[in-house]
């Protein structure tokens, strides 16, 4: 998002608020622990995100792609647009795949839980989202040069 113009209309703290409304508006929510919650605010986040980057992305149709590395996924951060529909799109294939991999990335990349905090939402050990993080970067990769 550091990348966004400055008047532009999806701040950080706007995605927190649109996601807490996503997260309340679905009714009487009730969540296990702090961990459950992230896991919901997570998919929420990532559900705003991509449906941002799609509107932005039809407005543009087809501007210059660029190659994205997987080298800075650990660290979630300021993406662009263009990498949030790619990487969604790779997500996406992974899901089909193995969708324990692909929660662990929702998780981490859209959530910013750490690899204590993921397994504890999974009910699985940190090493498990360890191994599990590693494998799914590197399929990651496999998807997204596949998209290119």
């Amino acid at each position: 998002m550091a990348l966004e113009n400055a008047g532009h209309t999806l701040q950080p703290t706007a995605l927190v608020h649109e996601a807490w409304l996503e997260l309340v508006g679905e009714g009487d929510r009730t969540w296990k622990n702090r961990a459950h919650f992230f896991g919901a605010a997570a998919d929420a986040m990532r559900r705003i995100l991509v449906h941002h980057a799609r509107h932005k992305s039809r407005l543009k149709r087809g501007g210059g792609q660029v190659r994205v590395t997987l080298e800075n996924l650990e660290l979630p951060g300021p993406t662009p647009d263009e990498d949030v529909l790619r990487i969604n799109d790779a997500l996406e294939k992974l899901e089909q795949e193995d969708p324990e991999q692909a929660r662990i990335v929702v998780l981490k990349f859209f959530g910013g839980l750490t690899n204590e905090e993921a397994a504890e939402h999974l009910g699985v050990s940190e090493r498990t989202v360890y191994r599990q993080w590693v494998c799914a970067k590197a399929r990651l990769g496999r998807f997204m040069q596949m998209l290119d």
